[in-house]
């Protein structure tokens, strides 16, 4: 049995602001920690495998997903659906892995709706400022001109949900950020409420002090 439920993690941020980045790099420090690989009706990008970044299915794959309750929260972006898998993601909570989300807005709002709220920690992401959030966009060279300039656009509704979150992060440096998000991470693990043992631990301590006395 798992010594304490795993916590489910919403990363979110506009496109560009180091949201993916810094979910790889929490993984890196704790390999136990599980991504919830989201499911996608967008094509694969050059180096992209089905069941690593994303599962690429139909639209109407996708739709039948949604239809029989088994995604846990979905969202179209830019033409494209994304949503999270439920089965997955509970299996790997029942089994006291914890699970990073990184999804929009849209999808943070779903699934503080769902079943996972109690558990839910969010997390925003922040650009240190638009300029730079530009750069780093055209920088990785994933998209068109185009295609940046709708990221653009959108950045500012993506921003404007950050008051919804738990904790925000302004990254300004991705160390610096990796650090923040660890200690978020680690102060959460330690909550009183995650710990499961502490009831029977403290008891124990209680026990102790009985012994003393005799």
């Amino acid at each position: 049995m798992a010594q304490r439920r795993g916590i489910p993690i919403i990363l979110s941020s506009p496109s560009g602001a180091g949201k993916s980045t810094l979910s790889g790099l929490l993984r890196k420090w704790d390999p136990t920690i599980s991504f919830s690989v989201s499911a996608t009706t967008r094509a694969p990008r050059p180096g992209e495998e089905d069941g690593r970044e994303y599962y690429f299915v139909t639209r109407d794959a996708f739709q039948e997903m949604v239809d029989t309750g088994k995604m846990l929260e979905h969202a179209e972006v830019f033409g494209n659906f994304y949503g999270s898998p439920l089965g997955p993601v509970e299996a790997a909570l029942s089994a006291g892995r914890d699970v990073i989300f990184d999804i929009d807005w849209q999808g943070g709002q779903q699934i503080r709706g769902s079943s996972l709220a109690q558990d839910l920690v969010s997390i925003f992401i922040l650009p240190p400022s638009i300029k730079e959030l530009e750069a780093r966009l055209r920088k990785r060279g994933q998209d068109s001109d185009e295609v940046i300039d709708k990221r653009m656009a959108q950045s500012w509704q993506e921003i404007s949900h950050w008051a919804e979150y738990d904790y925000c992060i302004i990254n300004r440096d991705i160390d610096e950020s990796a650090e923040q998000l660890r200690t978020i991470l680690t102060s959460e693990r330690l909550r009183r409420t995650r710990q499961s043992g502490l009831v029977d631990f403290v008891r124990g301590l209680s026990e102790e002090y009985g012994e003393r006395d005799t």
